[in-house]
């Protein structure tokens, strides 16, 4: 099936105007989600909205409001808002342009779009956006309103396409420098500086892949639910302690050795545990208290 689009208007510049839809690039469906049921019959546990004066209540019979004073509420109705709305909340108005290391990841707020062309009309002047950003390597501030809020987005070149990312607005970001009271000035020796940068050296990743890399505890747990509706007790691998070293200069070293030798973390991003690997069939099995016979598997 297609993927639906969840927002269509016009990506503005100026007088430019361009047909455009929105797509999530969230990939939810790889996500793993857990309901909450009652502990002794598993019974999933539903919420009901409730009124104090009138018990339990419908949605066609709830309104929003704002509370302005204590326990006193305004009604602001849906049509009422709207009155509120332009034709411009259904643009992305671009209102410049900046370097690409003009805005901070911090202010990325999580939610990012692929904008697309909606319909042949837009297919040219998305395009010569496209190569016009690409071209002079910059992204693109822009305001939009999604979900019923303005939203500051950044728009930037990503492969064939534009991506709209959600910006916070500063005031809602902690200042870095709210917390550097918390640090002191710790004196740094010449040797330690240097093993420190070889350190950092050598662990450089060359030809960097960002696919290489995954969500292990989505896979565990994954396999966990697995292993649960089989009917299979699961027992934990035990860690590997790690040895404590207190000397600075001695866990560099060490740890600078390691990287020379190939064996910092013991095993590449994808890569997981010997007993991970282990076929289930080779795994040691053990009666469990099911009325399925089962055996023991570890997670870990």
């Amino acid at each position: 099936m297609a993927p639906r689009s969840t927002w269509k208007g016009f990506l503005k510049l100026s007088l430019v105007s361009v047909p455009v839809k929105a797509y999530t690039a969230s990939a939810t469906a790889a996500e793993v989600r857990l309901n909450q049921l009652h502990k002794d019959c598993h019974n999933r546990i539903k919420y009901k909205k409730t009124c104090p004066e009138h018990g339990e209540v419908g949605n066609d019979e709830i309104v929003s409001g704002y509370e302005y004073a204590k326990g006193q509420y305004v009604v602001i109705d849906p049509e009422e808002i709207d009155k509120l709305r332009t034709k411009s909340d259904r643009a992305v108005t671009i209102d410049g342009f900046v370097g690409p290391d003009e805005i901070d990841p911090i202010y990325h707020a999580g939610k990012t779009y692929y904008l697309l062309p909606d319909g042949a009309v837009g297919q040219k002047p998305y395009a010569l956006l496209h190569r016009g950003m690409a071209d002079q390597n910059v992204c693109a501030i822009a305001r939009v309103v999604i979900a019923g809020k303005e939203q500051l987005v950044e728009l930037r070149v990503l492969d064939k396409l534009i991506a709209m990312t959600v910006l916070s607005h500063k005031n809602r970001i902690k200042s870095a420098d709210s917390f550097t009271d918390e640090l002191v000035d710790a004196e740094i020796g010449a040797e330690e500086m240097k093993l420190a940068n070889t350190l950092i050296e050598a662990s450089k990743i060359e030809d960097f892949e960002l696919d290489k890399y995954k969500d292990e505890y989505t896979e565990k747990l994954t396999k966990l639910i697995q292993l649960k509706v089989e009917g299979e007790e699961v027992v934990q691998v035990p860690d590997v302690e790690e040895p404590k070293i207190i000397n600075i200069m001695e866990a560099l070293k060490k740890s600078v050795a390691e990287v020379a030798g190939g064996t910092v973390g013991g095993a590449t991003p994808d890569s997981g545990s010997e007993e991970e690997k282990e076929p289930a069939s080779k795994k040691k099995m053990a009666p469990s208290k099911k009325a399925k016979k089962s055996g023991k598997k570890k997670i870990g």
